[in-house]
């Protein structure tokens, strides 16, 4: 096999939660195979977290149009001039637009707060908000005036205004403060404030909205919705396996049935009256069925279902339900044994202290593209996985303890934390069987992921 140009990412998302980020093209074919070890002491296996559950619960998948490049609009300004094209057009023209800028400012915003001084924010931060001045200058020029298109521009309109302000805010809010730089503060103070006038201005929100933090947020996050619609694909879940769950419990009831009626026959033929002795012993006959049954399909289920797909997320256009991906999924619990060779060596280059007990769970996502082109404008579209961490956090210690030293005769302390590392194997698979595999450190606590640490990229060939 040959080493792939990387495209898939593993990044931080929430305090708990990371995601696989893959760029997916026309016809394209991709498989991600992750495997997760987990130390013993967290208590994940089987019984506390079952599979099932952890997928409903804890893993999101989010497809969209994507490009690499953010700050060019790609739909150009008059696509969603009010002349162009019919009310369903315009929007989704309209919607395009809007949502690259949302992703090109909260894609800048979320690396400029990366860096640490002063010195490095401001004058990235004033280059970011000049040029969210000027799209936001671009979507404003072709307000429609035909009634119909105008509740599908005030609502973008109001979505990206709120959502510029709030993102400079939490900029403003995070960076450190240098009266060296009270010009550039200023700078984008005043944007935040003329953003805020404009939707006052423009009656865009109720004065009951308003003054409440809570009505407002949800607006917001209302209209943001909006705005995906015909970008953000959407998405319907599948079981893969609910019918062949059904021919097993099935098939399993019907055995133990069979047995059962055999014994109850014999009972009666030995007691040839309705004594207790017999009650009881139909009632133990009965009871004992009860408990295999369920011990026997859980066993006969876990068997069968290992190394077949679960779940199967389907992709489709929101305007004309057209279908454009499918992601078909697995997760399950694995033994030593099965991890692939190249995955147990890279496994087995952790440093000795590392090499702790642990229960493996794998996870695979095999995607297919089944458009041959998108829209205009977009060469690829992104699929992006979301773990949450959660559950896996659920049964580990709180982080209680003191550590002591001593310096010149004087004895301190200071409060430590207890943290947990989980090691993972990320596998990218491309249609020529192509590989790319890179092993990551994730460090956490009851609060959240303290660090996520990519270790060096490994070539199957070396």
């Amino acid at each position: 096999m040959q080493k792939i140009v990387q495209k898939v990412t593993l990044t931080q998302d929430e305090n708990l939660s990371f995601k696989i980020t893959q760029q997916l093209l026309p016809h394209d074919h991709q498989q991600i195979d992750l495997y997760f070890s987990l130390p013993n002491e967290m208590g994940i296996n089987p019984s506390t977290l079952n599979e099932e559950q952890y997928f409903y619960s804890s893993i999101k998948s989010h497809c969209a149009y994507y490009s690499a490049q953010l700050h060019l609009p790609l739909v150009r300004s008059r696509y969603i001039s009010q002349q162009k094209g019919e009310q369903s057009g315009y929007r989704l023209n309209l919607n395009l637009f809007s949502y690259q800028i949302k992703v090109a400012l909260d894609t800048d915003i979320r690396q400029v707060l990366q860096a640490k001084t002063a010195e490095e924010i401001y004058p990235h931060a004033v280059q970011i908000a000049e040029e969210t001045i000027n799209l936001l200058k671009k979507l404003r020029r072709y307000t429609p005036s035909d009634k119909k298109l105008s509740p599908f521009f005030e609502n973008a309109d109001n979505y990206l205004s709120w959502h510029v302000e709030q993102s400079f805010l939490k900029l403003l809010a995070k960076a450190p403060k240098s009266s060296d730089f009270a010009n550039e503060r200023q700078f984008l103070l005043d944007l935040c404030r003329n953003e805020n006038n404009y939707r006052l201005e423009k009656q865009y929100n109720s004065p009951t909205t308003l003054n409440d933090p809570n009505r407002i947020t949800n607006k917001m996050r209302l209209l943001q919705r909006l705005i995906e619609y015909g970008v953000v694909f959407q998405k319907k879940t599948k079981n893969l396996n609910t019918q062949l769950k059904r021919l097993v419990r099935g098939s399993v009831t019907a055995v133990i049935m069979a047995f059962v009626m055999m014994l109850v026959l014999n009972a009666r033929t030995t007691f040839t009256e309705v004594t207790i002795a017999l009650v009881a012993l139909l009632g133990v006959i009965y009871g004992l069925r009860e408990i295999f049954k369920e011990d026997l399909t859980r066993l006969i289920w876990r068997k069968i279902q290992q190394g077949l797909p679960k779940w199967q997320n389907i992709f489709k256009h929101t305007v004309n339900q057209s279908r454009i991906a499918i992601q078909t999924i697995w997760l399950e619990y694995i033994k030593e044994k099965h991890l692939p060779k190249e995955v147990y060596d890279l496994f087995q280059k952790r440093r000795q202290q590392n090499k702790q007990a642990s229960q493996l769970m794998h996870f695979r996502s095999s995607s297919r593209v089944l458009v041959k082109a998108f829209l205009p404008g977009y060469d690829e579209i992104q699929l992006q996985t979301v773990f949450n961490l959660t559950p896996f956090v659920r049964y580990l210690k709180k982080g209680e303890g003191r550590l002591y030293s001593l310096e010149n005769n004087k004895i301190t302390s200071q409060a430590v934390e207890r943290r947990y590392q989980i090691n993972l194997v990320l596998v990218q698979t491309d249609k020529k069987q192509q590989q790319y595999l890179q092993r990551f450190k994730i460090t956490l606590n009851r609060s959240g992921i303290v660090n996520i640490e990519a270790m060096r990229i490994v070539d199957p060939n070396e």
